[in-house]
């Protein structure tokens, strides 16, 4: 029996949102790469993808062994899926994937594992990277065809092909309502241009270049990189268009505690919020420290090893300070993140990040709330029942993006406002009876000109010609 490796991977820009998966194949004799992706789902639902692809192109009587850096795939096929078999998939999330993966896995010899994510193991990595390239072939395509159909809406007399708008398709209907979707070059791309994994192997979904589309559709607050910008940053563009003050949720990884002189950042990751909406904007750059991490690791995950090609601070300190400036920096224990960050653009030759941007200390925000009570970013989030997201190791995207919920929640959730509803309030009487103004207008009546009459009588007979039957304005 032949013996094949799979490393399985899934990525989603957005939860949910545009997703990509991957599967890069290993067996004795070669390799073999193969993606794909959906412009609307979730993170899970491309990790299960990625299993099912990766199943289904290796032959029956192959000895699997599967790497997959998400636990939800590993033990619920393992693990969790004879329970849900017997309660007939009750409650079970994405059950059709599920269903359809414990049918690709019958009568197959598999071995399921778990490895840690972006943590530098060059299976995984590839895997992540195969991911990120069917997210963006997805979006080439999404892009493309609402060009096409954009296209073919311009050239055609809709009036005259379908005055009523009877032929009306929900397709048509869907593309209207489809809104379009930014797409920010990733460190892996970077790493890896798509013509190089295509020439490893001619079995990956066709390629395309790696580059950033859409860019004119970025919010005009973001700060513009660099047109070379460095490969290891990744810069996700804003999706919604606000106007308004920047807000940066913001977090680090560090290798200690101890900026002045012996620790340094080794992740940076912040994500952008204006007028309490988060914008799809977001950062995140791994550094390298120049120096061990030590003890840290059992807190953050980062190894030396999966640092040890990752940019010094001063290769990146343009455009981070860059993306930073003139924001309001939210932080939980901010004078942490602060002190280190200023630390380190001090030494690339930049000036002090607390001197450019207002900076606002969560951690101080939840003791003045809640005094003698544990204020912790863990304990916040239960306290405001945030939605829980696997935190084993932090991470510093991570982190920020659970800092943005809590601090929503602290500062009174997101606000909305009901037009209805106002509007009949205001038409209220202090007795509670409605109040209503008539109004009376003389409303110009306004003939047609003998031009627009000709006009009008030359459609009626195109359309005639066209059907073979009169128009219902024809006398």
């Amino acid at each position: 029996m032949s013996e094949i490796t799979l490393y399985v991977d899934g990525a989603c820009r957005g939860n949910p949102g545009l997703g990509g998966w991957g599967a890069y194949i290993i067996t004795k004799d070669t390799e073999h790469k193969i993606c794909g992706g959906e412009p609307d789902t979730t993170n899970n639902r491309m990790e299960l993808t990625a299993a099912i692809e990766g199943i289904k192109f290796c032959p029956v009587d192959a000895k699997l062994i599967i790497w997959t850096d998400s636990n939800y795939v590993k033990r619920g096929i393992t693990e969790w899926i004879s329970g849900w078999k017997k309660k007939n998939w009750k409650d079970v999330k994405n059950p059709d994937l599920w269903q359809t993966l414990d049918q690709v896995c019958q009568g197959r010899d598999i071995e399921w594992n778990w490895i840690k994510g972006h943590a530098g193991h060059p299976g995984n990595e590839m895997a992540d990277q195969l991911a990120n390239q069917g997210a963006d072939q997805t979006a080439e395509q999404l892009k493309n065809s609402l060009q096409a159909n954009d296209k073919k809406k311009q050239s055609e007399d809709w009036l005259l092909n379908d005055p009523f708008g009877l032929d009306l398709n929900d397709q048509d209907e869907e593309v209207e309502e489809e809104v379009e979707i930014d797409l920010a070059e990733n460190d892996d791309q970077a790493e890896y241009s798509t013509d190089e994994v295509a020439s490893n192997s001619s079995d990956i979904v066709k390629t395309v270049d790696a580059q950033d589309l859409n860019s004119e559709s970025v919010d005009q607050n973001v700060p513009q990189l660099a047109e070379k910008s460095h490969p290891h940053i990744v810069v996700t563009p804003a999706r919604l268009n606000l106007q308004g003050p920047r807000q940066l949720i913001l977090d680090t990884e560090t290798t200690g505690f101890y900026y002045q002189d012996t620790d340094r950042i080794i992740e940076v990751g912040a994500i952008e919020m204006i007028n309490r909406k988060l914008t799809g904007s977001s950062i995140h750059i791994y550094i390298n420290p120049k120096k061990p991490v030590g003890e840290s690791e059992a807190i953050h995950g980062i190894s030396d090893d999966f640092l040890k090609d990752k940019p010094i601070f001063e290769e990146i300190a343009a455009e981070l300070y860059k993306y930073l400036k003139g924001a309001e920096i939210i932080a939980h224990n901010a004078t942490f993140d602060m002190n280190f960050l200023d630390m380190e653009f001090k030494r690339a030759g930049f000036g002090t990040l607390s001197e450019v941007c207002a900076v606002t200390d969560t951690l101080a925000m939840a003791k003045a709330k809640h005094p003698g009570q544990k204020n912790s970013l863990d304990a916040l989030v239960k306290r405001y029942e945030v939605p829980q997201r696997d935190r084993t190791f932090h991470g510093a995207l991570l982190d920020a993006e659970i800092l943005s919920d809590v601090y929503l929640a602290m500062t009174g959730g997101q606000v909305s406002f009901d037009i209805d509803a106002l509007s009949a309030h205001d038409h209220h009487s202090e007795t509670g009876q409605n109040q209503y103004q008539k109004i009376e207008v003389d409303l110009p009546i306004i003939y047609a000109s003998d031009e627009e009459l000709a006009a009008h009588q030359k459609w009626i007979e195109d359309y005639q010609e066209k059907n073979g039957e009169p128009c219902l304005f024809a006398k």
